[in-house]
């Protein structure tokens, strides 16, 4: 039986694994700035609320304003992408125009 505590667990694991995923710097503050605001979140309406459903309209609502404030923290500076050449060597190098236009 999943006890509510290896449910968390579980989720947070998950939560973190995700995070590594994030490719440029944007997305990697982003991701964190949703993982800091929702467990923030979660206490807060934990705290305020005392039932499931606060808890839970808490860490959605922290995550998504962590998200927003993480992404928006972002220094507006040139943007590092990630390339594979065609020997399959992956290397880091600035954007190129396609990354701006959205066309990547």
């Amino acid at each position: 039986m999943i006890t509510k505590k290896m449910a968390v667990a579980a989720a947070m694991l998950l939560s973190v694994a995700l995070a590594g995923c994030a490719q440029t710097e944007g997305q990697q503050r982003a991701t964190t700035g949703a993982l800091v605001g929702g467990a923030g979140g979660a206490l807060l309406g934990q705290a305020i609320g005392g039932n499931t459903k606060s808890t839970v309209i808490g860490a959605a609502s922290g995550a998504l304003l962590g998200a927003v404030v993480g992404s928006a923290t972002t220094p507006r500076g040139e943007q590092m992408c990630r390339y594979r050449a065609r020997d399959g060597r992956i290397f880091t190098a600035p954007c190129d125009e396609r990354y701006y236009n959205g066309n990547y």
